[in-house]
């Protein structure tokens, strides 16, 4: 009974004629120009790095891409099963945090495997550096 509620909403915003209210089209639309102005001056300024930035502009591009064609949003409520595009929002939302999250992750990962192998070289050289000096000490002595 309530899926069958719900399937009918999506149904009905997927039919009528549905566009943001213009208000909320032109905040969603400077938001995202805001944020890839942003990610451009702080590549430009080397703040964020290219690698990272790719994330942010795809992400900035999406939000864009839905503020102008709100039909694309209301699809991905029914395709996923949401009852509004509110909730659609929400799992998108959450889904990047969780796959930002999983990329730093692998990259943190990386760089302490990173970290304790320059640990052990640095380790190895100065081991070697206090031998050196070890023997110049015992060659001047005699």
């Amino acid at each position: 009974m309530m899926a069958d509620a719900l399937l009918m909403t999506v149904e009905t915003l997927a039919g009528e004629d549905t566009a943001l209210p213009p208000r909320q089209r032109l905040v969603a639309i400077l938001l995202a120009v805001g944020m890839l102005v942003t990610i451009l001056e702080l590549v430009r300024r080397r703040r964020l790095r290219e690698e990272y930035s790719v994330v942010w502009v795809v992400t900035a591009v999406a939000l864009l891409v839905l503020a102008f064609n709100y039909r694309i949003l209301v699809w991905l409520t029914g395709a996923i099963g949401a009852a509004v595009p509110n909730s659609t929002l929400f799992f998108g939302g959450i889904l990047f945090l969780m796959l930002l999250c999983l990329q730093f992750s692998v990259r943190l990962s990386r760089l302490t495997y990173r970290m304790r192998k320059l640990t052990r070289q640095v380790a190895l050289l100065q081991e070697e550096l206090h031998e050196l000096r070890d023997g110049r000490s015992d060659e001047s002595a005699q």
